[in-house]
C-alpha cells in the first residue's frame, strides 16, 4: 500500500494550468512514476492524457441522467463516462516506452467533485483495466493510484484503489499526497548490455514459430539475469549500499557460468537447426536517493527484459494488423498474395534455408528535465542492434 504519494510539482502544476485553461469538462489519463515497496511510497513523475480514440472521440465525457427517472439538483446530476478499453490500450502502449523502474501507477481524472462521487465504480473499473494492461512487475503491490484533480472546488486528492474482482465504493482508500521536487533527487544509472544466445530447434518441439522460440529465449535470458552480479562505476554492488554522487553511473552485469541445458538437448533431441539471438541493449534506471542501490540493479535487469519483450510484441502486433488487412481483401486479390507467412509466424523446423529478423530500435528522448523515456522505430532505422538468425544445424 502506498502510505504516501509525492508528485513532481513542476509537472503537476503544469498539468493543472493546462487543464484550467482548456475549459474541458473532464479528462482522464495515466500516472507515470515509481512505487517503492521498501519506502511504502509512490513518486509521481508526470501525468499523460489519454488521446482521442480511433473515432476521434475523447476518452471521457460527462453524462446527464435520464430526466424521466426523477428530478435531481444540478449539483449532483452528472456522472462520468470513460472508454475503459481505450484507456487500458493506451496504458499498454505507454508501458512499453518506459525505462527501468518507471511504471504506469494508475489513473488521474479531471472532473468536478459531484461527478467524481457519482462515478467511483466506473473509475475503479478503469483503474483495474489499466493495471491488467500495464502490470507493475517486481513489487508486491495489489493496488493502484487514483488521482482526482477537482476543479469545483479546486483541489488534489489521491486514493489507493484495491484491485479486487468485487469492486465497490469501499475499494478506494485515501492516502497522503503532496507535491515536491521529485525529479531533482533522482540518480541516473546506465547499462550497455550485450547478449548472445544460441538455442536448438527441435523437430518435435511445442515451440514451433519464431515468435514462440524468441519468447522462450527471452525467458531463459531473464533467468540468467536474475542471478547476475553488478558492477557500478567499477565497484561490486552490495545489497544495503546507497549512492549519493551525481552524474550518470555506469552499470555492468556479470552473468554466471551456467550449465547449458540447451546443449544437453542437442544430444538428446532431433535437432534440425540453431537459432542465434544476440544484440546490444542500452538500459536506463532512475533511483530515489532513499532507495538501496540494489533497486537500481533490479530496475536495470527488468528494463532489459521488458525492452526485449516489448520489441517482439510490436513486431507481432504489426503482423496481426497486416493479417487482418489481408483477410479483408477479396478472394481474387487474395490469390495473388504470396502464401509465405511473415517471419515471426514461420515454423522453424520446416525451413529449408536460413532467415533473420531485426528488432526495432529503442530511441531515447529527453523528458522531465533529464529523465528519459523511449520510443521504438522500424528495424530499417536501427542502430542499436538486436537481431535473430536461424540456420540449419
Amino acid at each position: 500500500m502506498a502510505k504516501a504519494v509525492v508528485g513532481e510539482e513542476t509537472r503537476l502544476s503544469s498539468t493543472e494550468d493546462r487543464l484550467s485553461q482548456s475549459a474541458l469538462p473532464s479528462e482522464v489519463g495515466l500516472i507515470i512514476g515509481k512505487f517503492s515497496s521498501a519506502l511504502g511510497r509512490a513518486f509521481l513523475f508526470d501525468l499523460i492524457p489519454t488521446p482521442p480514440n480511433d473515432s476521434a472521440e475523447p476518452a471521457s465525457a460527462l453524462t446527464e441522467p435520464d430526466k424521466k427517472k426523477g428530478p435531481k439538483s444540478k449539483s449532483d446530476s452528472s456522472s462520468l463516462f470513460i472508454d475503459k478499453d481505450w484507456v487500458a490500450e493506451h496504458a499498454r502502449q505507454v508501458s512499453r516506452m518506459l525505462v527501468g523502474g518507471m511504471k504506469v501507477l494508475g489513473l488521474y481524472v479531471w472532473v468536478g467533485d459531484a461527478a467524481f462521487k457519482n462515478s467511483t465504480i466506473m473509475l475503479c473499473q478503469t483503474v483495474k483495466g489499466v493495471a491488467d494492461a500495464a502490470p507493475v512487475s517486481g513489487v508486491d503491490w495489489d493496488e493502484r493510484l487514483l488521482l482526482h484533480i477537482c476543479y469545483s472546488p479546486r483541489r488534489w486528492n489521491c486514493r489507493n484503489c484495491l484491485l479486487s474482482s468485487n469492486i465497490t465504493s469501499s475499494s478506494l482508500r485515501p492516502c497522503d499526497f503532496k507535491m515536491g521536487k521529485v525529479l531533482a533527487s533522482l540518480q541516473t544509472f546506465k547499462c550497455m548490455h550485450n547478449f548472445n544466445l544460441r538455442l536448438p530447434i527441435l523437430r518435435d518441439s511445442k515451440l514451433q514459430t519464431m515468435s514462440d522460440v524468441l519468447r522462450h529465449a527471452i525467458a531463459i535470458h531473464a533467468k540468467e539475469l536474475t542471478s547476475a552480479k553488478a558492477l557500478i562505476d567499477g565497484k561490486l554492488v552490495t545489497e544495503s549500499e546507497s549512492y549519493s554522487s551525481d552524474g550518470v553511473h555506469e552499470v555492468e552485469l556479470l552473468l554466471p557460468f551456467l550449465n547449458n541445458s540447451s546443449i544437453e538437448a542437442c544430444s538428446q533431441g532431433d535437432v534440425v537447426g540453431i537459432l542465434s539471438f544476440s544484440g546490444l541493449i542500452c538500459s536506463f534506471a532512475y533511483l530515489n536517493s532513499k532507495e538501496p542501490i540494489s533497486q537500481a540493479v533490479s530496475d536495470i535487469k527488468g528494463d532489459i527484459i521488458t525492452s526485449l519483450q516489448s520489441r517482439l510484441d510490436i513486431i507481432c502486433d504489426e503482423v496481426d494488423v497486416d493479417s487482418d488487412n489481408n483477410h479483408d481483401v477479396g478472394s481474387q486479390a487474395s490469390n495473388e498474395i504470396s502464401a509465405e507467412k511473415p517471419v515471426p509466424q514461420l515454423v522453424l523446423h520446416l525451413l529449408r534455408k536460413g532467415c533473420s529478423l531485426s528488432f526495432p530500435r529503442r530511441v531515447f528522448a529527453p523528458w522531465l528535465g533529464g529523465v528519459f523515456v523511449c520510443d521504438y522505430l522500424q528495424p530499417s532505422e536501427t542502430v542499436e542492434v538486436c537481431s535473430i538468425s536461424v540456420g540449419k544445424y
